[in-house]
């Protein structure tokens, strides 16, 4: 079982920066990769950003150039600096590791509880 924990979430105005952090309870070495989903009232979940286990990383069209996506293997932790922020990147934003268990066939997500993202105008 993998434990994730978001933090970073708040209200900030338009054109505005946060920076989420999702912490996991094993070292992320051993998750194939990590990364960002966010949903909004009344829209299906869409995929922000993630990074996989060599480094490389991959972006939501409607967040390049204005988020980033990291990871501090030392503390087990994962970010996405969130720069420039519009009010349509409202949301609660999940935390999602994808990992294959031992014996397993195919990966398996895991999923923080989520922290809200509030962008004012």
């Amino acid at each position: 079982q993998v434990q994730l924990v978001e933090s970073g979430g708040g209200l900030v105005q338009a054109g505005g920066s946060l920076r989420l952090s999702c912490a996991a309870s094993i070292t992320i070495f051993s998750i194939n990769r990590m990364g960002w989903y966010r949903q909004a009232p009344g829209k299906q979940r869409e995929l922000v950003a993630f990074i996989d286990k060599g480094g490389s990383t991959n972006y939501a069209d409607s967040v390049k150039g204005r988020f980033t996506i990291s990871r501090d293997n030392a503390k087990n932790t994962v970010y996405l600096q969130m720069n420039s922020l519009k009010p349509e990147d409202t949301a609660v934003y999940r935390c999602d590791a994808q990992k294959t268990p031992v014996g397993a066939y195919v990966p398996y997500d895991y999923w923080g509880q989520g922290t809200q993202v509030t962008v004012s105008s």
